[in-house]
């Protein structure tokens, strides 16, 4: 553990050792007890690398451990960048709102009044979708579309044309179904108002005005820095590099891809708890606008994937026992993510990872930090209840469907509920199907097992739920997969 300290050019604590600061009720924060923390649990669940940033009484404290890459044991410093995953889409939301801040856009316009390109197969959803209904993931869209648009700046012009024929998982406005090709749509969105390619934006829009120095969006930009390598492997035991170090394509970056350290994520966090203003008093965002981004646009039918109690304008939002919080999570091929922050405590936490047992360092971690810092409580581990709860399966058997992905839920002759879940189509490579056993937790809610670290801590939630247009749909990952008509009841 290292005790030297330092002090950075943007005004935070870099390196820790065994000073702390004193909050209002007396207590003492102690950099050097969360350095502990966070090497003790990074071992414990085999996670290479990890780097944790706290907002806490105006300051920014940040904290290394572990190796960037376990092939080269280059060590992880306050400074490294790691690819964010889905945390990307809220630096693509707040772009948006600087832009309705503009005037530029209106977020109750539908989509073709600014890109007259978009289109669905359903000619009537695609007069619908609004731009709201992209950010809070109410327009139907569906998230698992993998398209490469190629390396050139026309990447994102070429996703939007090639989703025009991809279905919708739901109609627009029957439910919230996370989907991530709005936010693909949504980056095209600002190139076309601000004439700059979605990377670019990302510098003039939000890296520049707040000083992240440690903020890009290509993986050439990545090599001006100590970048933490992707990791893969079995749960209970270190994994090995991954063979490539990032498979997304350039199109899919507003919603997938920006490359950070985490001291410039709770840094962008900040300004969002700051009334949208950066450290210097710049105004980036006005006050209407992000309290539009943190005000609750719709519940979340899967309360568990990401922790999620309903979603904003991009941001997932929580409420823990009445304080409430808002924040994201980001998977990209062995390496994930979490931010969170809480408006009344004034307090940002980011913790970055490079593979492992990710999902149990960060719920270890967080609930012990925010816990001590904001006095949240969080959720129990998601899983099976006990005594357990008797549910039967049959109402939900059957074959589910959406872009890139199919769902097959089974009974067995003794019983027990089976799920198998593939990834086809463009996303056939994504991932072997996941053969899954299904323990009842509720009358519509399954617990999973087997899925892996992202998902969950132990188990996987799988959500049976009816729209509020009548159709059947199974959650898997805050996903909604309809039921095909000749399985459903």
């Amino acid at each position: 553990m290292s005790n030297n300290v330092s002090w950075s050019a943007k005004g935070d604590w870099k390196v820790q050792g065994d000073w702390g600061t004193t909050d209002s009720t007396g207590r003492k924060f102690s950099p050097a007890h969360w350095q502990q923390r966070l090497d003790e649990l990074r071992v414990a669940n085999h996670v290479p690398g990890a780097s944790l940033a706290i907002l806490v009484d105006g300051k920014v404290y940040e904290i290394a451990s572990g190796v960037l890459h376990r092939g080269t044991g280059v060590e992880v410093t306050t400074d490294s960048v790691f690819l964010c995953g889905s945390i990307a889409k809220t630096y693509t939301a707040t772009m948006i709102m600087r832009l309705v801040d503009q005037g530029k856009l209106d977020l109750d316009a539908p989509v073709v009044d600014v890109l007259p390109e978009f289109a669905t197969p359903d000619e009537q959803a695609t007069k619908e979708i609004t731009v709201r209904q992209l950010l809070s993931h109410t327009g139907g869209v569906t998230n698992d579309f993998n398209f490469d648009g190629g390396r050139g700046d026309n990447c994102l012009a070429e996703y939007v044309r090639a989703a025009r024929e991809v279905a919708l998982d739901c109609k627009p406005g029957t439910a919230m179904s996370y989907g991530g090709l709005g936010y693909m749509v949504l980056g095209r969105v600002i190139e076309v108002l601000t004439g700059q390619t979605w990377d670019q934006a990302v510098q003039d829009l939000l890296a520049t005005p707040l000083g992240l120095d440690h903020l890009v969006t290509l993986p050439e930009q990545a090599l001006k820095f100590r970048t933490a390598m992707s990791h893969l492997g079995a749960p209970g035991q270190y994994p090995d590099p991954a063979p490539e170090w990032d498979l997304m394509p350039r199109s899919v970056a507003p919603a997938g891809r920006v490359i950070t350290s985490a001291g410039d994520m709770v840094r962008f966090a900040r300004m969002h708890l700051d009334g949208g203003r950066a450290a210097d008093g710049t105004t980036v965002l006005s006050t209407e606008a992000v309290a539009a981004m943190q005000n609750w646009e719709v519940d979340v039918p899967d309360r568990w994937s990401v922790s999620a109690d309903g979603w904003g304008l991009g941001w997932t939002l929580y409420d823990w026992n009445g304080i409430r919080g808002f924040g994201h999570d980001g998977a990209a091929i062995g390496q994930y993510a979490y931010l969170r922050a809480i408006p009344e405590a004034g307090v940002a936490v980011a913790l970055l990872t490079n593979g492992g047992g990710a999902r149990q360092l960060y719920a270890a971690l967080f609930r012990e930090l925010l816990a001590e810092l904001a006095g949240v409580q969080m959720p129990d581990p998601f899983g099976p209840t006990d005594p357990p709860v008797q549910v039967a399966i049959d109402p939900f058997v059957g074959t589910y469907r959406r872009a890139g992905v199919v769902i097959t839920v089974s009974k067995r002759d003794d019983g027990s509920a089976h799920m198998l879940y593939e990834f086809v189509d463009e996303m056939k490579d994504m991932s072997p199907p996941l053969s899954m056993d299904l323990t009842p937790v509720s009358a519509t809610v399954f617990a999973a097992s087997g899925a892996g670290p992202s998902f969950s801590e132990d188990y996987m939630p799988v959500v049976f739920a009816t729209l509020t247009d009548g159709t059947e749909a199974c959650y898997v990952g805050m996903r909604a997969t309809p039921k095909d008509a000749a399985t459903a009841n």
